[in-house]
Formats: structure tokens, sequence, C-alpha cells
């Protein structure tokens, strides 16, 4: 039966390759893009990557994303490593650059390197023979202390710019956010030139306001002049939600807190909408805007933003059903003022803040949160689509909620498995084997015992 599955699997994909969705080149790496699941000793599922699948139209025979080496900062992250591992499959070197260990296997044709990127020196280093960083390391969704997330998102970039200039690295690409022009204020099919930044004292959060800096920064920086005397181009994307396979930060959260039963209520109107991207769409829009950064492209992209999401405006509630379903649960029906969730999320994070020196506090939903599920925030993807060339594919969020939900059974099982493993492990050694790791009186073991009667 699973050798059918992969025959149908396979013929299909040939398929495609007549229809010219899919090169021969990927049709031969085709089951890699559905990777074979693989559990640590652990039980701990690892993080699968998932690769884009090329148009033969515009696949050339050698990378046609303009980059030989790129530097991705927070490579250890879900955008950062899945982008890498993109990369590497267009034929790009790649370095991934994070503070943090990455929770899986680093694949072939990357370099990890463990730093922050405060350190100039350290990002300096790695970034030999890079001409091209994409910057997407960033901190403070989840509300830690305001002198972190503007060193790190604010300082850090800064630093960015400064090894970009010194290395003569020509191209940089920033991960923004939507957040740098919303606050709560409504906007119906926004653009580019139409929504300006939200003023700085107007963010409620410190991660909006230190992302628009950046954003600033970056688009500042466009047309510096570089160590080599040539110059330095720069743009940057913001999108709004990332989901995808295995993502780890909206979707386990929003599982738990629904399985809690803490998200039982519903607030905002029915007519509420919002974007969304999938990682695949965004991983997309990197590698084009990369390209929009060369000669090739005659630079289109230098020194301009882009809004860039899936092409639907949602309802979060609507969105949200197929979690709702996996998980045995009906759907929110109890409605509530938004001001009144507002009013709980403001409290949650001042007891955030007043508790983080002896315990750390994870609020239910940020004012952030509160303020993107009842106002409407919608952007067009016009610029991105006529400038870059961006087609974002359709996805469904169903699919990633299934690949949680069978990755959380998956673990749980291998847990159990292992514990046993352990328990009998131990309850063997503890018979058969003495304080000093050797076997003890072989008449004391039951299996010795057992071969000593059958002689």
């Amino acid at each position: 039966m699973r050798e059918g599955k992969v025959s149908n699997e396979m013929e299909g994909l040939t398929d495609k390759v007549e229809m010219q969705d899919i090169c021969l080149e990927c049709l031969k790496n085709a089951l890699p893009f559905r990777p074979v699941t693989k559990h640590r000793s652990n039980g701990v599922v690892p993080h699968q990557s998932w690769v884009l699948p090329c148009n033969p139209k515009n696949h050339l025979p050698t990378n046609h994303c303009g980059v030989t080496k790129a530097l991705i900062t927070g490579g250890a992250g879900y955008l950062g490593h899945n982008l890498g591992c993109t990369l590497i499959k267009l034929g790009v070197s790649v370095v991934l650059f994070d503070v943090h260990e990455p929770e899986w296997e680093i694949p072939t044709g990357a370099v990890f390197v463990k730093s922050d990127i405060r350190d100039c020196d350290s990002l300096y280093k790695a970034s030999e023979g890079v001409d091209c960083v994409f910057h997407v390391a960033s901190i403070g969704m989840s509300g830690v202390h305001q002198q972190w997330i503007e060193s790190i998102n604010i300082g850090g970039t800064k630093v960015v710019i400064d090894v970009c200039i010194q290395r003569s690295i020509p191209s940089l690409i920033y991960t923004s956010s939507v957040n740098v022009a919303f606050s709560g204020n409504c906007i119906v099919d926004g653009d580019e030139e139409t929504v300006p930044y939200i003023q700085l004292d107007k963010h409620t959060d410190h991660y909006s306001r230190t992302k628009t800096i950046a954003d600033q920064m970056i688009l500042a920086a466009n047309g510096s002049v570089l160590k080599d005397g040539n110059t330095l181009h720069t743009c940057v994307l913001r999108p709004p939600g990332i989901y995808g396979p295995d993502e780890r930060r909206h979707l386990p959260r929003l599982a738990v807190n629904i399985e809690r039963r803490l998200l039982c209520f519903k607030f905002g109107s029915n007519s509420t909408k919002m974007n969304w991207i999938h990682l695949c769409n965004l991983i997309e829009a990197h590698i084009l805007a990369a390209k929009g950064l060369t000669s090739s492209k005659e630079f289109i992209a230098s020194g301009k933003a882009y809004y860039i999401h899936d092409g639907e405006n949602v309802n979060l509630f609507d969105w949200l059903h197929p979690l709702f379903e996996k998980l045995g649960l009906n759907d929110p029906w109890i409605k509530i003022p938004s001001s009144l969730v507002y009013t709980a999320a403001y409290l949650s994070e001042y007891m955030q803040i007043a508790l983080s020196p002896i315990f750390h506090l994870n609020p239910l939903l940020t004012t952030s949160e509160v303020k993107k599920i009842a106002v409407t925030h919608t952007f067009r993807i016009d610029k991105a689509r006529k400038e870059l060339g961006f087609n974002p594919k359709k996805f469904s969020f169903e699919d990633s909620v299934d690949y949680y939900v069978q990755s959380r059974r998956k673990s749980s099982q291998n847990k159990i498995i292992f514990s046993k493993f352990i328990f009998v492990m131990k309850k063997l050694a503890n018979v058969g084997l003495g304080s000093d790791g050797f076997l003890t009186d072989p008449r004391k073991c039951p299996s010795c015992r057992m071969i000593e009667s059958n002689m």
C-alpha cells in the first residue's frame, strides 16, 4: 500500500513536469520535499524543512536569485532555517547566524555560527565572502525586557548595516512587520504609499516601536558607499503573522490555550479582516527581493518596502476553525466586548513586568494581539506582484494544523516508548548487574538460570 502511494505520487509529479509546474531536477529530489520524519533518542520530533517547488519557466541553469553566499541572522529560527535550506537547494552557500543553538541538524552546505548580532567582530568574521545578508533576527513578541528588545532590534540592526559596509556586502534584506503601520488603526487594503509609519509614541508595545525604527534604518542605509566603493542596496519586507508546517510561535500557543478552555470566547466583529502568510510564500518573497537587488533586475527593489502575504483577507475566528475542529472542540461562541479583553490584556502585561524578577508569566493575549484581532488591517500586495514578481501560492491552514496534531501525537508516543525502554533497562541492570557495572553471580540472573537449566 505504501509503495502504491509513492508510485501515485511520482506519477503526479511526472504529470507536473509535462505541464511545466516542476522541473526534472526537482523531480529527482521530489521525496526530500516531503521529508521522512526522524525521531531523536529522547522522543522529540525534530523540525522538518520544506522547500519551495520551482517553475521551469524561471528555473535557470545557474543560481537564479543572484546570490553566491548568504548570511541569515536568526538562522536558527523557523523562517531563518527554512530560508537557509531553500537557498542551499538553489546552490547558495549559507551561514546561519544565531545566538541560540538550532533544534535540528544543520543542512549540508550551511555553516552555523552561534553568536549575538550585537557582537560586531563575530558578525564581521562570519560575513567573509558573503554577498547578501537576510536580517531576520528580532526579539520581543513575547514581551521580554524593553532594554533587550531595543538593544537587539535596533542596536543589532545598526551592527548588521555597519558590517555590510565594512565587508562590502552589496545586498541587505530586512524582515520587518506590518506592525510598523498598524497600532489599532483601521486599515483596509493599505499600500506602501498611502499608509505611513505609525508615530513612535503611538505604539503600545516596544516590539512594534523598535521594528519601526529598524525598518527606517534599513531603508535609510540604501545607497551607502561600501568600503570597496560600490553601493549598498537594501530592501524591506513587511509580512503579517506566519504559519506553516512545524511553526512554533503562533499555533502551539493557540492550541494549548484552546485546550485549556482559555479561548472559549470571541470578540470583535465578524467582518474584521486580517492577513496571514505561509512559510513558503514568505521564503519566496525573500528570494525574489534578493534578486530585485541585483543588476539583472536593475536594482528594482533598492530602497523599497513591500507588504507581502497570501493574497487573502480572513477573519481570525473563521480562519482558526480547523484548529478547534482538530482538537475536538467547538468554535468560540461566547462574545464579550473588545474593551474588556483589552483591559484584561493590559493588566496581564503589567503583571508580567511586575513579576518578571521572580516569575515568568505569559499573557493569554497581549494588547497588540487584541488590537489585531478586533480591528481590520489588510494590505495590498500589488507592488510586490508587479516589481518582484511575487505570486503567492494557495495554502490551507488546515494542513498546518494536521502537521501539528500528528507531530504532537508521534512525539508523545515516542516519549512513552523511550520511557518504557529506560524502565526496562533499569530493571535489567538491577537484576543482572552489580554496583560496579559488571555481571554479578550468574546464579542470581534469571536468564542465566534458564540457560543453565537447559544445558
